[in-house]
């Protein structure tokens, strides 16, 4: 990135603030993607539709009204990346399917209208993998071309990895987003299940499905997501409460230094590369006594089987509709997941719900003594595969909890790959995750100046 604008390299912040204060113009600004997006979206491929002229009036209407002297936005006149599975008024919505090539919605979902009364730019649609599950998309890893950006947010997380926007918008049902966030050196954020409304989104799985934003800082995520917590009557899964001040808090000090638990998820001794084993023994050593090892009861051990359970059950009962009318141009993939779902036993479905409340309980006693869990991203960096999107197997438990998480990339492999560090915490504490994993990156980086 060495001949990159130097606008594209501020903190989001930092770029909201000079965007408030009009030292940067929002058409300047967008102007700035736009050339960056010319320059590498032909190898990263990360839109899936991008109209220059659109933003660029965006841009020019959100300069006139501050100029105007009316009242903006927390995120005026920044552009944000929309996965393409999130409905957007008059805009090509196409859930990265052929079965949907040409939707155009009628209505915006409820994120895109927090978004745009924020004051935020909706700079386009970001490329899903099909129907958000397993197939690779066209998107490329921006570090290397070779490996996946992962999935299935791809190409929300490649955008912003790649410096074509500040912020992006995705979902994850089993780490799709925590996983590409990893894959591609971004911050990702999966906030608290319900905290975002879901109204207007593709529905693949209403028991795990989560909303989860991207940037390149965690105030950024902390900034962006704040703008799009909130109650949905439309979406069950939220409810009625105060907004949480997460950029404040991300921002502040803790007063008293955090304590990290270093959780292995199931199957790590199987699964995690060398890299990856090495990495979090040095991080560990480093924090010294402001981390300590927690075992996850022996319960967690079935928890990815029942996650894929629910995963499969509401897919297929969600996506009856595509299996109906085109099932024959679905990914291999798609169709062997609906295969298992139309096998689950009601029974089997009904009594991996009540697991949830089980596991949580089982995490209680971890955060009774800590204030965040710290675990890998990913099993290692990026995979040199495009025909995969990498292994969710430590993403998918938090989602089904419905646990706060968050990927800082503080770690580099052998390759010059990315590795995130996961950060988990507490059901509701969305605020305080987002502080710890700023206390981490500051303490980790002080640790090694040292």
């Amino acid at each position: 990135m060495s001949n990159i604008n130097p606008l594209l390299t501020l903190d989001v912040v930092e770029l909201r603030d000079r965007l408030a204060s009009g030292a940067v113009r929002a058409v300047e600004y967008v102007e700035a993607c736009l050339e960056r997006i010319v320059e590498v979206e032909p190898q990263v491929q990360a839109w899936a539709w991008l109209d220059s002229d659109h933003a660029i009036a965006q841009a020019r209407a959100l300069d006139a009204r501050r100029q105007a002297g009316a009242p903006i936005g927390p995120l005026h006149g920044l552009p944000v990346g929309l996965k393409d599975v999130i409905d957007t008024a008059n805009i090509p919505t196409a859930n990265g399917t052929v079965l949907d090539e040409g939707r155009v919605p009628s209505e915006d979902a409820v994120l895109v209208s927090r978004l745009k009364a924020a004051g935020a730019i909706i700079m386009g649609k970001t490329v899903s993998t099909e129907l958000a599950f397993m197939h690779p998309s066209k998107t490329r890893n921006p570090h290397n071309p070779d490996h996946t950006p992962g999935g299935s947010s791809a190409g929300s997380a490649a955008a912003v990895a790649a410096a074509m926007i500040p912020l992006a918008v995705g979902t994850q049902t089993g780490g799709s987003v925590i996983r590409p966030a990893s894959f591609c050196g971004v911050v990702g954020f999966k906030p608290s299940f319900g905290a975002i409304a879901r109204t207007g989104v593709l529905s693949q799985s209403p028991t795990l499905d989560t909303i989860g934003v991207f940037a390149n800082s965690v105030d950024g995520a902390a900034m962006v997501a704040e703008s799009l917590f909130g109650y949905d009557a439309g979406d069950p899964a939220t409810t009625p409460s105060p907004t949480p001040r997460l950029l404040d808090t991300a921002k502040a000090t803790p007063r008293v230094t955090p304590t990290l638990a270093f959780v292995r998820p199931p199957q790590f001794d199987e699964l995690a590369d060398e890299e990856t084993v090495m990495a979090f023994r040095e991080i560990t050593d480093m924090l010294g006594d402001q981390c300590f090892e927690a075992p996850l009861p022996n319960a967690f051990d079935d928890a990815a089987a029942l996650r894929a359970r629910i995963n499969f059950a509401e897919m297929a009962k969600d996506y009856y509709g595509y299996e109906k009318r085109g099932r024959d141009q679905l990914s291999p993939e798609i169709r062997e997941a609906l295969d298992k779902g139309n096998d689950v036993k009601a029974r089997d479905y009904l009594a991996a719900l009540d697991w949830r409340k089980v596991l949580n309980a089982g995490l209680e006693e971890v955060f009774k003594r800590c204030d965040a869990i710290i675990t890998p991203a990913a099993p290692g960096p990026a995979p040199a595969n495009l025909q995969t999107t990498g292994n969710a197997i430590f993403n998918g438990l938090w989602t089904f909890c419905g646990t706060p998480a968050v990927t800082i990339p503080l770690l580099w492999s052998q390759s010059g790959m990315p590795m995130g560090i996961q950060l988990v915490g507490r059901v509701g504490d969305d605020a305080r995750l987002m502080r710890t994993a700023n206390w981490l990156k500051t303490y980790l980086g002080n640790q090694e100046d040292a």
